[in-house]
């Protein structure tokens, strides 16, 4: 067991390959499918906090939901879109490693292994 949760979708490859690498260096993660089980308001706005990016950063451009809600559309502010990440999820960039003050989006994955420094 590892004081890392990981932001984790089974079905994305990205994800796997950065829990698995997180495992390969004996950290098991505590896995927070958040498709399933969104996260609340304030774990969001943590999230983005440690990550030191914007909500709009957060955004994952290439979904339907993005689309549909005229997501692009800079006049939006970050709390519009935590709106948008609360009701449709699958916006939030994956995978996401958090530790007690830092988190990292594992895009690529090796980057997640900053946080085992």
């Amino acid at each position: 067991m590892s004081d890392i949760v990981l932001y984790h979708n089974p079905r994305c490859s990205k994800s796997r390959e950065t829990l698995k690498l997180l495992q390969e260096n004996n950290n098991q993660p505590e896995l927070r499918l958040y498709l399933e089980t969104p996260p609340s308001r304030e774990e969001l706005a943590t999230v983005i906090n440690k990550l030191g990016i914007s909500a709009r950063d957060l955004l994952r451009t290439g979904e339907q939901p993005y689309k549909d809600n005229d997501l692009k559309n800079t006049d939006l502010s970050d709390e519009q879109l935590i709106d948008a990440m609360l009701e449709h999820p699958k916006l939030i960039q994956r995978p996401i490693a958090i530790s007690a003050d830092r988190a990292i989006i594992g895009r690529p994955p090796e980057a997640v292994l900053e946080l085992l420094r």
